[in-house]
């Protein structure tokens, strides 16, 4: 029996591996088994090659669990190692000092392990003692057994093996003694090792008979040696891609939308399935669902960085042996060759997506509605992929028409051009809320885009930056005359006086902490409401973006909604509302205007004493006067505008008027909708 010490400098080594791969701590498995994997395609190259002549036999790697004795074993038939080769591969440690290791990598758990030949000392992060029994693939070859219980002494010694290959036994430490149950064994075999290119057996079969379940003395093989990204798109059907997705991701039951078949092998390796899901509303959901594979061994399913941020919405897998296996994200990120994948993953995602709008565009119209938010965000994030899909994106109209860009741009060219000589896109975000608006815009022949994706306000300013001389208006941000400016602007016949008596009565009824309400008046035609609220398409706008983006927009977010009344004057309604207005106080009226001219011209006669004097030079008596005048006129106008708001507030037809407009905005909820409906029915009664 040789005895000796690991050829390391420092007897720091297996602390380390155990303090700074512990948050990482379950890949052991991952590298042992890719190990044994290893060696196994290496002795099936060999018979390849007449290098090995001996039967190959059954390859199946086996992982064994013994929870009395607390190990872990995984065996395989592959090449296994000579005494000379156990010392060459695992007494020497690929690096020229622990010390020069310590300092560089400390900090980059993720780099130590495979990235310094240090896969089979991940065991030790879980393991009190390691064994190693093998045998070489070689004629007359002696079998040996390794161990070493964590630290840098070992023993080798010779045993009798008959069979060739490698059995590497885990002793499991009590830390890691998760790593003895069943069903933590199977989730990482089914997380790491589930498309490995060798069988793996974990177990026997079960059967039910007789109302019990029964170990049958069948291997239970827990992976596919041969997934659908492995085989040529010639090779399969629909039906194999469906199925492979569902393999995948068992509890997502929409089928998907279509995929993606990637293989490539110059200038670099890259195999893949790509699929494109039904995209659901929350977008942090579709995460994390693209694997990442580096020759069918499992890598990460964390790949935001590494593929453009809105190819994370995608799901599938991806195989590359260019993507190093046991490194990083951060060094991942940075990998010239992850970079270049990176851009040809996103240009064959544009290419397909072309390919398919021009194959079959009323199939591709069909499946809009669940791309939308993925192409959005690619164009939103990506200016290439932008560029490419100018020629895909769709817009959706009000009766469900499908355009493309350029092809929305000249239908509404005629018609919705202002004297600016600017398009103008009209779009709602909600159908319901602002039907009556968008109904109003159709009836001036103006086209409506339907605009109620969770991306749409982003889409819509990003499109204005890109594009010249176009801009959206939301219907509900004016009256129809207004949304596109044309040269014939429309002019109110009502005297200022009466819009000034006419503002207070609708403004008392509409104060509210949340919500700030303007009043316009509008000579608009008898048919149009006598009453309609718009907002303000730029401050909502920036309230939209607070509300999803914060950052610059939180300003907006914090303050009220801001509205417009837009008062009809050539309704019969307003009309007979300023009749009745008139009438009720006539005499209030009369005599406060009355006040208000009298201090008003007091006023006029004494800023015409001051015409023409320096500050100095004005008699201290006329200042105080002037000052006296001003105050008594600012207090007759606030007695006016009490009177006219008190009117308002009890006067039936302004309440009701202002409710009707409310609630066709979807704005009238709660007492105040039960108090509308309470005076409705006295109305018609």
């Amino acid at each position: 029996m040789q005895q000796g010490k690991i050829g390391v400098t420092t007897e720091n080594i297996f602390p380390i591996i155990k303090k700074f791969l512990y948050s990482d701590h379950e890949i052991f498995l991952r590298e042992l088994i890719s190990n044994a994997v290893d060696a196994t395609q290496k002795l099936k190259t060999l018979n390849a090659t007449g290098e090995h002549s001996g039967e190959l036999g059954d390859l199946t790697i086996r992982v064994e669990l013994d929870e009395k004795k607390k190990t872990l074993t995984i065996t395989d038939r592959g090449i296994g190692m000579t005494a000379e080769e156990v010392e060459k591969y695992i007494n020497q440690i690929a690096f020229s000092s622990a010390e020069e290791f310590l300092d560089k990598y400390k900090d980059k758990a993720n780099a130590i392990i495979g990235h310094f030949g240090l896969g089979f000392y991940s065991s030790f992060m879980v393991s009190e003692k390691v064994e190693v029994q093998t045998k070489s693939y070689r004629e007359n070859g002696q079998a040996v057994k390794w161990i070493c219980d964590g630290s840098p002494e070992y023993t080798l010694e010779e045993i009798d093996k008959q069979d060739r290959g490698t059995s590497i036994v885990l002793h499991i430490d009590k830390d890691s003694e998760e790593f003895l149950q069943e069903h933590k064994i199977n989730e990482l075999l089914n997380k790491y090792c589930k498309f490995l290119p060798v069988e793996i057996a974990f177990g026997f079969e079960k059967d039910w008979k007789d109302g019990k379940e029964i170990e049958s003395d069948k291997l239970r093989i827990i992976n596919e040696t041969k997934p659908a990204w492995t085989k040529k798109p010639s090779e399969l059907k629909p039906e194999d891609y469906k199925k492979f997705y569902k393999n995948l991701f068992p509890l997502i039951f929409d089928e998907p939308l279509f995929w993606i078949h990637l293989n490539v092998d110059y200038p670099f390796n890259l195999t893949g399935i790509l699929y494109f899901p039904k995209i659901k509303n929350n977008l942090d959901i579709q995460r994390n669902k693209i694997q990442l594979y580096s020759n069918q061994v499992f890598v990460t399913d964390s790949v935001e960085g590494i593929v453009p941020e809105f190819l994370t919405l995608l799901h599938g897998v991806i195989d590359s042996p260019d993507i190093p296996l046991n490194v990083s994200r951060s060094y991942l990120q940075s990998d010239s060759n992850v970079k270049k994948i990176s851009n040809h993953i996103t240009k064959k995602v544009s290419d397909r997506l072309t390919e398919i709008f021009k194959a079959d565009r009323k199939e591709f119209e069909e499946k809009w509605d669940d791309l939308k938010v993925f192409i959005q965000y690619g164009m939103l994030t990506e200016e290439k992929f932008h560029e490419s899909a100018m020629k895909f994106v769709l817009l959706k109209n009000s009766d469900n028409k499908y355009f493309t860009w350029e092809e929305y741009l000249e239908i509404i060219k005629e018609n919705q051009t202002d004297k600016h000589n600017k398009k103008v896109i009209l779009y709602a975000s909600d159908k319901t809320a602002q039907y009556s608006y968008m109904q109003a815009a159709k009836e001036k022949a103006y086209d409506v885009l339907i605009m109620d994706g969770q991306l749409d306000a982003h889409f819509i300013n990003h499109m204005e930056q890109k594009a010249e001389n176009v801009s959206f208006v939301r219907v509900d941000s004016n009256i129809v005359e207004k949304l596109i400016e044309k040269d014939d602007a429309l002019a109110t016949t009502l005297p200022q006086q009466e819009q000034d008596e006419l503002s207070p009565l609708f403004t008392a009824n509409l104060e509210n902490d949340k919500q700030n309400f303007s009043v316009q008046f509008e000579d608009l035609s008898e048919q149009d409401a006598p009453m309609i609220i718009t907002q303000s398409e730029w401050m909502r706008r920036m309230k939209d973006m607070s509300a999803m983006s914060g950052g610059a927009y939180s300003f907006y977010g914090e303050m009220p909604d801001s509205y417009t009344l837009v008062v009809n004057t050539a309704h019969p309604l307003i009309k007979k509302l300023i009749e009745e207005k008139n009438t009720h106080l006539a005499a209030d009226l009369s005599q406060a205007n009355d006040k208000i001219h009298a201090l008003e011209l007091e006023k006029i006669s004494l800023e015409k004493l001051k015409e023409g004097k320096k500050e100095e030079e004005i008699d201290q008596l006329e200042k105080d006067k002037l000052q006296e005048t001003e105050t008594k006129l600012d207090t007759a106008k606030d007695e006016k505008t009490g009177m006219l708001r008190q009117f308002g507030r009890e006067h039936q037809l302004t309440r009701q008027l202002i409710d009707l407009a409310l609630l066709s905005n979807n704005m009238l909820k709660g007492e105040e909708l039960n108090r509308f409906l309470k005076r409705s029915i006295e109305m018609i009664h």
